[in-house]
């Protein structure tokens, strides 16, 4: 029998956490396998998790292993994601049957997070950035099934704005066209990523953990079937120069396309060729801003559930 259990496999912590209507926080795993070299991704990996407990929220790391969407990762199994690196396959919407019927080892995209997520029962999800419309994706057509998701699963999107390797501007017409709210966290400003500032005003801006909160119920009341971004920007002191950022991006792009990089490796590549062409700054950048983002998706998880989650209770 194919039922759903058959292929979703949640950790005890996990499962008596959503039986108790505690906090939990979903976390990518594409962001260990193709965001960072090893072993600093292993090591974030466990930072952002310690972060979410220290919140007061569970964390639950999201991968496929075995033939299994696993949520709640132990950590010999990140350790193995992290080694693995590149090798592992990404995994969003189009590859999640295909990596479950092969048994191979899948890292979860944001739109394959949000799945499983979903599944799970899990509201609230916390990552670098999402994907988007690239650059010159008005005649290529190169969009992020990201983007598509958020349209259609019910799940909070707790993100530093798109990665500002994209085309920002047409990333948010493409969400607003969708209905999908993008809220700034303290912000009026849709941030960049490595920056906190875009140049892109936002509609909605929310100052506290628990409106984003409110507005979340609501939105489930009202039986909306997207999610939600919650835009929230790097803290000022862990943010880059955009001079610096903005020509490094324009370099990185240039090589990408001159060694014919395309599809779902155009952002490891061009992430890895930052890292190397800012000398690891935007490596430190990217590691302060996943923290940041974890920390606050656990606030807006316990002002939803309205309790924390605590170890001992389990």
């Amino acid at each position: 029998m194919n039922h759903l259990e058959s292929y979703l496999s949640l950790s005890d912590d996990v499962k008596k956490a959503l039986k108790k209507g505690s906090p939990v926080v979903a976390l990518e795993s594409t962001i260990i396998s193709h965001g960072m070299p090893y072993p600093q991704n292993v090591e974030t990996a466990y930072a952002v998790e310690n972060e979410i407990y220290e919140k007061g929220a569970l964390p639950a790391t999201i991968a496929v292993m075995d033939g299994k969407i696993k949520v709640g990762l132990t950590p010999g199994e990140i350790d193995a994601l992290g080694e693995a690196g590149l090798s592992v396959t990404k995994t969003s919407r189009r590859d999640l049957p295909f990596v479950l019927a092969h048994k191979v080892m899948g890292a979860t995209t944001v739109a394959g997070t949000m799945i499983a997520a979903q599944l799970a029962g899990i509201h609230f999800f916390a990552t670098g950035g999402i994907g988007g419309v690239h650059r010159g994706g008005e005649t290529t057509m190169d969009v992020s099934a990201d983007l598509i998701e958020l349209q259609k699963t019910p799940v909070a999107v707790i993100c530093s704005g798109a990665k500002s390797i994209l085309d920002i501007g047409r990333t948010l017409e493409y969400l607003e066209t969708g209905g999908v709210p993008v809220i700034g966290y303290q912000t009026d400003e849709m941030p960049a990523f490595y920056t906190r500032e875009s140049g892109f005003r936002l509609v909605q801006r929310a100052d506290s953990p628990q409106e984003i909160a409110r507005a979340f119920k609501i939105a489930r009341a009202l039986h909306y079937p997207g999610g939600m971004v919650i835009a929230n920007p790097i803290p000022k002191e862990d943010a880059m120069d955009a001079r610096v950022i903005h020509d490094a991006i324009e370099e990185a792009l240039a090589k990408a396309k001159k060694d014919g990089i395309t599809g779902k490796d155009v952002t490891p590549y061009l992430l890895d060729f930052l890292a190397t062409r800012t000398e690891g700054s935007s490596l430190k950048s990217n590691i302060a801003l996943v923290m940041n983002n974890a920390r606050v998706a656990a606030d807006i998880a316990v002002a939803h559930a309205g309790k924390k989650w605590e170890r001992k209770s389990l």
